[in-house]
């Protein structure tokens, strides 16, 4: 009888012991997620609506910024303080449908109106004013670069004015500032005389230069050493790069994450440089029996995109993660409901 007795044994040693082992990992990142000062701000559809929702790091704690029936908003994006978001909001069905940027306070309340026909706003680091891109055509076109020039709206003062090389800039989709502001990162397709690239755009001058990377929706970390971009469907690469430079170049690479069934996007660097969150699902084109979507690719705004959630990954680990084979403690997921959650942003909890 001893042979069965040790052979039980050696079963509860390598099967339950590294169960509690994976248990322990992810609880340690839940934890150090769960301890930072961050939340995160994201689209999801909930209830036949687009709505901006805010969490804590690790995921709980989540709320409806918005919760509005008679409108749609999405594309949250936090002002480096934490203190305000601007947003979009679609009104109207298809080709009528107007997309407009707004501004609110991170606790939803005092909504203002930035513009009409207006597209993928983001913050200056100053944290008044805000960058968005006017539309191209006051007809509606699902697609992302659909844009033409840049405007400059001080949500103080609620003045705008048009970027300095405004006739030569058309065709961006996803910007954002760099640290300092001095840069703007953005994707270009088919204008500027590229088909496709990602560009660093001077904020109040002439210079534009090539970075040289393929892919799109690129992101800059907060301290502007970094970069973060989505090199295809189902790859993200977080890079160095060194804005100070006379002309910045995208420098060595420090972590891969890629996912070869699902999609990956939406990147986005968390304010201390450890982490990366970022939206995963199956490839889809959305889904038109619900209301206020439209039908593209799953990634853009305003597509229902089913079964998409979000992640947050720890990028001090390896420096290549395979979220299919991904180890304890490499990810944790935000949402699990799989509504169409999408564009996460990070900021600061005060």
């Amino acid at each position: 009888m001893r042979f069965p007795i040790l052979l039980a044994a050696w079963l509860l040693v390598t099967v339950i012991l590294p169960l509690n082992t994976a248990e322990t990992a992810d609880d340690a990142l839940a934890a150090k997620l769960a301890n930072s000062s961050y939340k995160l701000a994201y689209e999801s559809y909930s209830e036949d609506n687009w709505e901006i929702f805010v969490c804590d790091a690790d995921g709980k704690h989540r709320v409806n910024l918005t919760n509005t029936p008679d409108q749609h908003e999405l594309y949250p994006q936090v002002s480096p303080d934490g203190q305000r978001i601007c947003f979009i909001v679609d009104r109207g069905q298809g080709r009528q449908a107007i997309r407009s940027v707004w501004v609110m306070d991170v606790d939803g309340t005092n909504r203002t109106k930035v513009a009409d026909y207006a597209r993928q706003p983001c913050w200056n680091p100053d944290n008044r004013t805000i960058l968005y891109l006017p539309q191209e055509y006051e007809k509606f076109n699902i697609s992302d670069y659909f844009t033409k020039g840049v405007t400059y709206y001080d949500a103080d003062s609620m003045a705008s004015r048009a970027h300095p090389n405004n006739s030569e800039i058309h065709h961006l989709y996803n910007p954002s500032f760099g640290a300092h502001g001095k840069w703007i990162v953005s994707t270009v397709h088919a204008g500027m005389g590229y088909k496709h690239a990602i560009l660093l755009i001077e904020a109040d001058g002439p210079r534009i230069i090539d970075l040289k990377i393929s892919g799109c929706r690129p992101c800059l970390s907060a301290d502007g050493q970094r970069i973060s971009w989505g090199e295809s469907d189902h790859t993200i690469v977080v890079a160095k790069l060194d804005l100070t430079a006379e002309t910045p170049q995208v420098e060595n690479r420090v972590f891969e994450v890629y996912d070869e069934q699902n999609k990956i996007y939406h990147s986005d660097l968390s304010p201390d440089g450890k982490y990366l969150s970022l939206s995963r699902g199956p490839n889809g084109k959305g889904d038109l029996s619900k209301p206020g979507t439209h039908e593209a690719a799953c990634e853009m705004v305003g597509v229902y995109a089913s079964n998409w959630d979000l992640l947050v990954v720890s990028l001090s680990g390896s420096k290549t993660l395979n979220l299919n084979d991904a180890r304890p403690g490499d990810l944790l997921a935000i949402t699990s409901d799989g509504n169409s959650n999408k564009e996460s942003d990070w900021f600061l909890s005060r």
